[in-house]
């Protein structure tokens, strides 16, 4: 006999083992993983635009530390979702919805740095910790780090370290 977990269907309980629960489960990693991935791309385009004026495929290779098959795949499967155009043999430009992505983004990776950094981290591991955390953190949590940085800061301006 097998015993369905009381858990089961409440919040941060672990996920099902086997059976529908579990395919509904994966389907959302899958989709969760794929909405990171947009936009840790779209971020890495609008930089190297910033950077060097243009995104050519190779160099978002070398930055997001991939092969350029992978690159060129994950940008048609951008180009389909609207985020970026491309045409043959030239850069990858954002579209106006790649942008708006790209700059949340990008403003996501920055607080949660900035929070990590108030906590005493050091700079380098806040930035990659932040790679991680900035696709997982919600919306409250987010706002909750803004909250306590405003409230640490001092007559500087920057945060103050805590520890």
């Amino acid at each position: 006999m097998v015993l369905k977990s009381k858990n089961a269907s409440k919040p941060g309980s672990p996920p099902p083992k086997s059976g529908p629960e579990t395919a509904v489960y994966q389907r959302q990693t899958r989709l969760q993983h794929a909405q990171e991935r947009a936009q840790d791309y779209v971020e890495a385009i609008a930089e190297l635009i910033a950077g060097c004026g243009e995104a050519r495929a190779t160099d978002l290779a070398k930055s997001l530390g991939v092969t350029h098959v992978t690159v060129i795949r994950t940008v048609q499967r951008l180009q389909r979702e609207g985020l970026v155009t491309t045409q043959p043999y030239r850069s990858i430009f954002l579209t106006d919805s790649g942008r708006t992505l790209a700059g949340k983004a990008r403003a996501r990776h920055e607080k949660v740095v900035t929070f990590l950094e108030a906590l005493g981290v050091a700079k380098s591991t806040a930035r990659a910790d932040a790679e991680g955390i900035e696709h997982h953190v919600s919306d409250e949590t987010l706002k909750a780090m803004e909250k306590f940085l405003r409230s640490s800061r001092k007559g500087s301006g920057k945060p103050t370290r805590t520890y």
